[in-house]
């Protein structure tokens, strides 16, 4: 596990949740890998050190991906959702991450 030199407490904000969607749950079927959203600044490595400092595994290789925010209209207004991050996180070989007790 290499817990590089970053602070335990920006650690503990950068995961912001686990993603649920069938496409995650695709990924993680087939190789492996486990789909968190992330705070827009959070570096890979910074992601790496996050999920091994909470959930104990070995992560072979972080990916990351940037969506924009699309524009959407609520009656006479227009808004705008939030860009996010999506960081797939592929763990070690037997390794293996429970979500289910976290998220009640």
């Amino acid at each position: 596990m290499s817990t590089l030199k970053f602070e335990e407490g920006r650690l503990l904000q950068v995961l912001v949740a686990p993603i649920v969607s069938e496409k995650a749950t695709l990924v993680a079927e087939k190789s492996n890998t486990v789909t968190f959203k992330v705070l827009q600044n959070a570096t890979k490595p910074e992601i790496k050190a996050a999920v091994e400092l909470m959930f104990k595994v070995d992560v072979k290789g972080v990916s990351v991906v940037n969506t924009k925010g699309k524009t959407k209209r609520f009656g006479k207004s227009v808004g705008r959702r939030d860009n996010v991050r999506k960081a797939y996180v592929t763990l070690k070989e037997g390794q293996e991450l429970n979500l289910s007790g976290e998220a009640a």
